[in-house]
């Protein structure tokens, strides 16, 4: 069985050119392409060590004041 020869391989593209057409097969490129951007560009910013922010940027923030509190009784209230 092996491997597809490349007259195999046009057969199918020529299919798949005859289903969906060339126009359609262009805007499913590029909106693949602009995912794949998007997704490259998400990475870049997460692995960016400037746009974390932890418990002290926070603190800092609100005006370095820290509000703690408890909860002592849970009340359901319907509006």
């Amino acid at each position: 069985m092996g491997s597809f020869s490349i007259w195999h391989w046009l057969v199918v593209l020529l299919v798949i050119i005859l289903i969906f057409g060339t126009k359609k097969l262009r805007n499913m490129g590029s909106d693949l392409g602009g995912a794949v951007k998007g997704f490259k560009e998400g990475m870049k910013t997460a692995e960016d060590p400037k746009s974390d922010t932890t418990q002290d940027d926070v603190t800092r923030q609100v005006g370095g004041q820290t509000i703690e509190g408890e909860v002592k009784d849970k009340t359901h209230t319907k509006v």
